[in-house]
């Protein structure tokens, strides 16, 4: 449940630019004032640091200007954008809906309606048969060029219903409340908070988290009264390495507060039925102690790398929570790591990988008798999916490969009998012309890293295929060997997709993301290239056609591995790329920055600032015959701002001696996800697709 969540920059004058602004002829350059940054008496001189100033109409001219030469360059190609455009949508169902969740005598559900960007949340009387709309997204998002919801959280009586949406993309959210029963929507609003909400057992109080509006970490904690129409702040987190977030389990009988670092976690509980009392805290933090507390409704779990870095899980009684009180219930296993865990009346059910895949373990709370759910296939996904409720014996899951689409699976956990609930049976689509592969290459340091391949059934290692390698590898985030309804595109035009897992995931365990973080992360590189350089060797691609993706900290990989290995790839595509680690990493008035230090390090000391400028893709920038690049960016992004990837690309344009292309879009509407309708975020997918088929054979 509490996965990390993957998080992570004045002066101007403009650009300098020859061509029309409609139909430019050569590339924006962008003018060079120079700002000396020193640290630990050393100087780096940064061109282009005046980008970061948002409020400047220069910079959004810039950015402008940029998209303008991006699309001039890629305008020759729009009937190729629009067919692979057309071949994503052919793959959209319509009228997609998901499966109902039974709660409360209501079946919850979405759906989609043809023609529609954002979904329509509604729930089924069981008893009546009557369906109520809760939430059209469609008609909230109307007149804004960016709309995000929460979808409905339901108070525990279900007769209040509460729901946050952002119109920015900046990850701040407006709440507001519906009574269900009269469909009016309460008289107040709560502006610039989460959208992470908890309803207490009365109906009476929600509690909600609120962020730091200049570094947008989420510090603070809040109850709101419905009567009374007032919030009072009851928790706030004072160290600023440390984030909020409020959850609550199956059994909902307590309210949690998790205050979390990248390697320390410290929890806080309160009765849900007593939502004006005190939190309590569980466990004092401990540096390096990870834990996650489960409401078992007679007892709490615990899941905790106390001792066992691939976590184990124990339990406790309610009212003796010390250390020293706890018993084992999942042990420690070296080749295992225990991932999630839900907690049903008299079953639990532990998400597991091993060897990189996806295991579900179940266990019986009274007899403690255990058993895995199998699956069979070479690469595959199965993640929990929404469960009803404590009582329930029904364990629901989604299981999908690279090739195979999403099937939602009700398992009984008593029987183990499973019911398949939906198959997500796409249009114009076969899983029998694909076929999936895993291999293990053998990095330079003898490490065996797991790559995930996709590829046409007829496909033969004849080293003509050209291939889309992707990865990510921070934060102890697996990449899965998930479905992608849009790579298809690629893949019937010969194309081999291959999901490189390189350290600093958690595919193998902790031991994985340990050493692909702080001063391992060069591991994290190194994989990817040995990975790729494996994959030409075996001639499963062709040496001369291979593109690189990657997104956040997985455009910081690609940064580094284009610095490290500039001819081995034809093009990269950097979605939303970490690029200027150093500066950014100094600058603890930036978002999430200083909660970021034991991922990367704290550069203000001098032994982490020399490993990060090793790497930095900023900083390394050097005279190169860099591949093709295209850049993706939202200027609203909270999490890397619009500025890394702009300075990036001018000093790329600027150091680069080969005539490749070198483009920057800019999302002028959106944040860090892009947009936020389910069409557009296919024109920006078949934009990046664009450029990697026009650009194979240049």
């Amino acid at each position: 449940m509490l996965r990390r969540l993957v998080r992570l920059f004045i002066l101007s004058v403009l650009i300098v630019e020859t061509g029309c602004m409609t139909s430019p002829k050569k590339a924006p350059l962008a003018t060079k004032i120079e700002t000396r940054l020193e640290k630990h008496g050393h100087v780096r001189i940064d061109n282009f640091f005046w980008l970061k100033n948002r409020e400047d109409k220069n910079v959004i001219n810039y950015l402008e200007q940029e998209n303008e030469f991006t699309d001039s360059v890629l305008k020759p190609f729009e009937p190729l954008q629009n067919l692979i455009f057309n071949e994503f949508k052919s793959r959209v169902i319509e009228d997609e809906s998901s499966v109902p969740v039974e709660r409360a005598g209501y079946e919850y559900s979405s759906k989609f309606i043809p023609g529609k960007q954002y979904p329509v949340y509604s729930r089924k009387n069981l008893k009546d048969r009557q369906e109520t709309i809760l939430i059209d997204v469609n008609k909230e998002a109307e007149g804004q060029s960016f709309y995000e919801s929460s979808g409905p959280i339901m108070s525990h009586d279900h007769n209040l219903m509460a729901y946050a949406y952002d119109t920015q993309g900046r990850r701040l959210y407006t709440i507001q409340v519906k009574d269900m029963r009269t469909q009016e929507v309460l008289p107040f609003k709560i502006e610039k908070a989460k959208p992470n909400i908890v309803w207490s057992k009365d109906n009476r109080y929600f509690f909600y988290t609120k962020s730091n509006l200049e570094t947008l970490r989420t510090y603070q904690v809040y109850r709101y009264d419905i009567q009374t129409k007032t919030s009072t702040l009851v928790m706030e987190e004072k160290d600023d390495t440390y984030e909020v977030f409020i959850y609550q389990n199956l059994a909902k009988n307590y309210i949690f507060t998790i205050s979390s670092s990248t390697l320390t976690t410290e929890i806080k509980y309160l009765d849900a039925s007593q939502p004006t009392g005190e939190f309590s805290t569980f466990l004092n933090r401990e540096k390096e102690h990870e834990y996650e507390v489960i409401d078992g409704g007679d007892r709490f779990y615990i899941r905790s790398n106390w001792k066992a870095p691939n976590f184990k899980l124990f339990e406790t009684p309610i009212n003796k929570i010390s250390k020293k009180d706890w018993k084992e219930v999942i042990p420690h296993k070296t080749d295992y790591y225990l991932e999630d865990v839900v907690v049903f009346k008299d079953y639990i059910v532990a998400s597991t990988k091993f060897e990189g895949l996806d295991q579900i373990l179940v266990k019986d709370r009274a007899k403690g008798t255990e058993y895995f759910i199998p699956f069979t296939d070479k690469a595959y996904t199965a993640e929990p999916d929404a469960q009803s409720e404590y009582q329930s014996k029904i364990f629901r899951y989604v299981f999908e490969s690279m090739r195979q689409p999403e099937q939602t699976f009700d398992f009984n956990l008593a029987t183990k009998e499973k019911t398949l609930k939906k198959e997500r049976v796409i249009p114009n689509f076969s899983p029998s012309k694909y076929k999936t592969d895993r291999i293990w290459i053998t990095a330079r340091d003898g490490r065996k890293v797991p790559v995930s391949l996709l590829m046409k059934s007829d496909h033969t290692n004849d080293g003509k295929s050209p291939a889309l390698t992707y990865g990510y590898g921070s934060y102890a985030v697996s990449m899965t060997p998930y479905f992608s309804q849009t790579v298809f595109s690629l893949i019937d035009r010969g194309f081999v997709y291959a999901i490189i897992h390189v350290r600093g995931g958690s595919e193998l365990g902790r031991y994985w993301y340990e050493e692909g973080r702080m001063g391992n992360k060069m591991n994290t590189f190194n994989d990817y290239i040995d990975a790729t350089d494996e994959l030409i060797k075996l001639k499963i691609v062709d040496k001369n056609s291979v593109f690189a993706m990657g997104g956040s900290a997985g455009g910081l990989l690609m940064g580094a591995i284009m610095n490290m290995r500039p001819e081995l790839y034809k093009g990269i595509v950097a979605q939303v790329p970490f690029v200027d680690v150093v500066t950014t990493m100094l600058d603890d008035s930036i978002p999430l920055t200083t909660g970021e230090y034991d991922e990367w390090g704290n550069p203000n000391e001098k032994k982490s600032y020399d490993y990060i400028l090793k790497y930095s893709p900023y900083d390394n920038v050097r005279k190169a015959n860099y591949p093709h690049i295209l850049v993706t960016t939202g200027l609203h992004d909270s999490q890397v701002q619009y500025w890394e990837p702009a300075k990036w690309v001018a000093r790329l344009r600027e150091m680069s001696t080969s005539n490749n292309r070198i483009l920057l879009k800019t999302d002028m509407d959106s944040g860090h996800g892009g947009s936020s309708g389910r069409y557009q975020k296919l024109k920006e997918k078949a934009l990046e697709f664009t450029f990697i088929l026009s650009t194979k054979d240049l």
